[in-house]
């Protein structure tokens, strides 16, 4: 498994953890603007984008010819009224989706890491990079968390 950095993946969902602790319901829903994103609809977009990547995982093993799913993040997460929901419920979600996942990782051998698909945007990605991709992508979404907690400290 010298391709894919499994420990950083699974490692995803405590440093999640930590980045909220301590948060209150108003902090975990509270918006900078309509158009932005609670610290609560970033958990939820986390949780849905792990569970697109799994599809696209599985698709890419099962030997799709088809394009790989794109999905439109701010939809999603409004259609799902997501900063209605429970910030410890995408938690949960993300993690069991993370160790789910990580079962899968396990089983497979260097050559399935390789196998590759095309995405929405025609670009060819292969399984080891749509993993790193999604843990670069949650790093990214937990700098995103900490302005948003450091922008609502006034409240």
């Amino acid at each position: 498994m010298s391709q894919v950095d499994i420990q950083a993946y699974l490692d995803t969902h405590r440093q999640l953890v930590q980045a909220v602790k301590g948060l209150d319901q108003q902090r975990l829903t509270w918006k900078a603007a309509p158009d932005s994103w609670s610290v609560t609809e970033v958990l939820a977009h986390l949780a849905d984008h792990s569970i697109v990547i799994s599809f696209r995982i599985r698709d890419i093993l099962a030997g799709t010819t088809a394009r790989l799913p794109a999905f439109n993040q701010d939809a999603w997460v409004a259609g799902q009224k997501a900063n209605d929901g429970d910030a410890a419920d995408f938690l949960s979600l993300f993690g069991q989706l993370l160790h789910y996942n990580s079962l899968l990782f396990h089983r497979l051998t260097d050559e399935d890491l390789e196998k590759a698909g095309v995405n929405a945007q025609g670009e060819t990605v292969r399984i080891a990079d749509i993993v790193k991709g999604f843990t670069n992508h949650v790093n990214t979404h937990l700098g995103q968390i900490e302005r948003i907690k450091q922008a609502s400290i006034a409240i």
